[in-house]
C-alpha cells in the first residue's frame, strides 16, 4: 500500500469512527442547548442499544432473514428502548433537580452513569459479547481503498440522521419549540408551551441517535461491552465540547474530526496513542477557542 492509499485508508477509516461520535455527540449538545445539563449518562444509553439490538436479533430469530429485515429489527428495539430509556431518565433523575445547583445536576448525572453501566453489566454480562453479523461482509476496492458494506451503511445512516435533526430543529413547530425552551424556559412557561414534554422530547430523540449508533457500533467493530460506553461516551462529549456544546453542527464536525485524529494517530504512529491525541487537540482547542470550534449555542438560534 502507498503512502497516499494509506492515508486515504485512514480517512475512510476515521469518517466511520467519526459518524458514530457525531450520532452521540449530537444527544449531548441537544440537552445542553435546552437545559443546560451534560447528561453523563448518555454514554450508557448508546450502549444499551447496542445491547438491545444484540437481544432482539436473538429473540426474534431474525440473524438468518435477509440482512434488510434483521438490520430493521435491530435498529427498532435499540431506538424503541433507548428513547424510554432517555425519557425515563429526564423525568425520574433530572426533572426533580432542575431547580437545584449545578452541582446537583452533574453528581446526579454522574451517578445515573454509574448506575446504568452496572445494570447494563448485570444484564449482558461483564464479558465482550458477539455483536450478531446482520450484514453481509461485502467489501470494494476504490483506488486502493478498501470500503465496506458496513462502512456506507455508517455514513449513509449518519449523514441522514444529522440531516433529518437539522430539519427537525430548525424548520418544525417542534424544533421552534426546542429554541424557545433553549433560549428562556420560563418565558416559555408563560406563553404556554409545554416546556416538560419538549424536555422530554428533546431527551428521547438524542437517546435515538445514541441507539443508531450503537447498532452501527456493533456493527464496525463485532463486539461490544458494557464499559464501552463509558470511553465513547466520553470521546463523544468530547467531540460536542470540541464544535461546541450546544451548537448541532458543531457537534457533527467535531465528532468527525476526533474519528480522523483518532484514525491518524492509530494508522501513524500507534493505537494506544490516539486518546492521548484525541484529547490533546481538545485542550489545544479550548485554550485557542474556548467556546469551541463552532461556538455559537441552538439558543442563540432562535
Amino acid at each position: 500500500m502507498t503512502p497516499l492509499e494509506l492515508f486515504a485508508q485512514q480517512l475512510a477509516n476515521g469518517l466511520t469512527l467519526g459518524a458514530i461520535y457525531a450520532l452521540i455527540a449530537l444527544g449531548y449538545t441537544m440537552v445542553y442547548g435546552v437545559v443546560q445539563l451534560i447528561n453523563f449518562a448518555h454514554g450508557e444509553v448508546f450502549m444499551a442499544g447496542a445491547y438491545a439490538a444484540v437481544f432482539a436479533v436473538l429473540f426474534v430469530g431474525v440473524s438468518g432473514a435477509p440482512w434488510g429485515v434483521a438490520l430493521g429489527v435491530a435498529v427498532g428495539a435499540a431506538v424503541i428502548l433507548c428513547a424510554a430509556l432517555g425519557w425515563a431518565i429526564e423525568r425520574l433523575a433530572y426533572r426533580p433537580i432542575r431547580q437545584a445547583s449545578r452541582l446537583n445536576a452533574f453528581i446526579t448525572a454522574i451517578g445515573m452513569s454509574l448506575f446504568l453501566q452496572n445494570a447494563l453489566m448485570l444484564i449482558g454480562g461483564a464479558t465482550d459479547r458477539q455483536f450478531p453479523a446482520i450484514v453481509p461482509a461485502l467489501r470494494w476496492e476504490v483506488a486502493g481503498v478498501t470500503v465496506t458494506l458496513i462502512q456506507l451503511l455508517v455514513w449513509g445512516s449518519a449523514a441522514a440522521m444529522m440531516a433529518a435533526l437539522q430539519w427537525l430543529v430548525m424548520a418544525t413547530r417542534l424544533g421552534k419549540a426546542m429554541r424557545a425552551t433553549a433560549q428562556d424556559l420560563t418565558a416559555c412557561l408563560l406563553l404556554g408551551i409545554p416546556v416538560d414534554r419538549i424536555i422530554a422530547v428533546t431527551f428521547m430523540a438524542g437517546s435515538s441517535l445514541a441507539a443508531v449508533g450503537g447498532v452501527l457500533f456493533g456493527l464496525q467493530y463485532g463486539t461490544i461491552n458494557f464499559h464501552d460506553g463509558y470511553l465513547i461516551g466520553m470521546k463523544a462529549f468530547t467531540a460536542a465540547v470540541l464544535g461546541g456544546i450546544g451548537n448541532i453542527p458543531g457537534a457533527m464536525a467535531g465528532g468527525l474530526l476526533l474519528g480522523l485524529i483518532e484514525s491518524l494517530a492509530a494508522g501513524y504512529l500507534s493505537a494506544q496513542w490516539k486518546s492521548v491525541f484525541a484529547f490533546g487537540v481538545l485542550v489545544i482547542v479550548l485554550l485557542w477557542r474556548p467556546t469551541g470550534l463552532f461556538g455559537e449555542r441552538v439558543a442563540d438560534r432562535a
